[in-house]
């Protein structure tokens, strides 16, 4: 199993540009379209970047700041209020079109995580509000997790952009049962280069891990992953079978999925691996796991599963 697809948290830091810990775009992917940076701020801390040829969003992952676009002004300013934590609630973000410059500032500091994707309309910046995010929960027993659809196809506009938030509780699976998105068929599935970030929640003095399965599906690049994942980690999938993603007991883990792809239409239509279709089946009637929301928030009915 190839490496080249898990950044470990040091590695990704040791290779980002400036003031990322993590600094992943086409280039270093291999890819056409998906790209993830982390940014780290101090108190008082700011930081300024070209857009260039992709729509961003700007998400904290712990704490507040302010983004301004192409200079500022009444309408092209979003404060964000932020969270503690990515364990601890939704959050509002803020969408800043290709060919733009925009500045983040943040009075107490943080973590901010930047989801691009190369596009080819230029639509307006905007903020997403907190109270907008949907947040629903799939599967059911110990497949159960949390989805935070900020910027899900159908919820917010982008060109090409789809992101989400995943939160699996300790000693549960998500991305489960295995599924795919590397080939256009049309109504059945879509092309999607994907990024997961990966956040774990310590426990009693351990920092945690959970680990990160991705198969060969017979296209693309044959994409094979078993990894180790720890807070900071991420892992690239430009093909291939994805799932599960397993929190280790005790220790609550979160991801963040960035995904963009080259079909005209931006959707997320996904594939069940074959051997392990028949897991779904098995959710009807039963009951989703207690612990589920990690946080109070109005969710939605199940809908499609991830």
């Amino acid at each position: 199993m190839s490496t080249e697809f898990h950044i470990r948290a040091q590695d990704g830091a040791e290779k980002a540009d400036g003031p990322y810990a993590l600094d992943i775009g086409p280039d270093r992917a291999g890819w056409g379209h998906s790209s993830l940076r982390v940014l780290q701020l101090p108190p008082g801390g700011g930081h300024t970047f070209a857009t260039g040829d992709s729509e961003w969003i700007v998400l904290p992952l712990s704490g507040g700041c302010t983004v301004a676009v192409d200079g500022g002004g009444p309408s092209l300013t979003f404060p964000l209020a932020g969270r503690k934590d990515v364990f601890s609630g939704v959050t509002d973000f803020a969408y800043v079109p290709r060919a733009a410059e925009a500045e983040i500032t943040s009075v107490d500091g943080g973590r901010f995580a930047l989801a691009g994707a190369r596009c080819a309309r230029r639509l307006p910046a905007r903020h997403g509000p907190a109270s907008a995010v949907p947040v629903e929960l799939r599967g059911t027993g110990n497949c159960s997790r949390q989805v935070n659809n900020f910027g899900a196809a159908g919820v917010f506009a982008c060109d090409k952009l789809i992101a989400v938030e995943v939160l699996t509780p300790g000693g549960n699976w998500s991305s489960y049962p295995p599924h795919k998105h590397d080939v256009c068929r049309p109504g059945e599935e879509s092309e999607l280069e994907e990024i997961y970030y990966f956040e774990i929640a310590p426990a009693h003095g351990s920092a945690g891990f959970g680990y990160q399965r991705v198969t060969p599906s017979g296209n693309g690049r044959g994409t094979d992953v078993l990894a180790e994942v720890r807070s900071g980690d991420a892992v690239l999938i430009p093909d291939g079978w994805h799932g599960p993603s397993i929190a280790a007991p005790g220790h609550d883990m979160y991801y963040l999925n960035v995904m963009a792809g080259p079909g005209e239409e931006r959707a997320w239509l996904i594939c069940d691996h074959p051997d392990h279709a028949w897991v779904r089946g098995t959710w009807p009637g039963r009951p989703v796991d207690p612990r589920l929301p990690l946080y109070d928030a109005p969710y939605a009915p199940e809908g499609d599963p991830r």
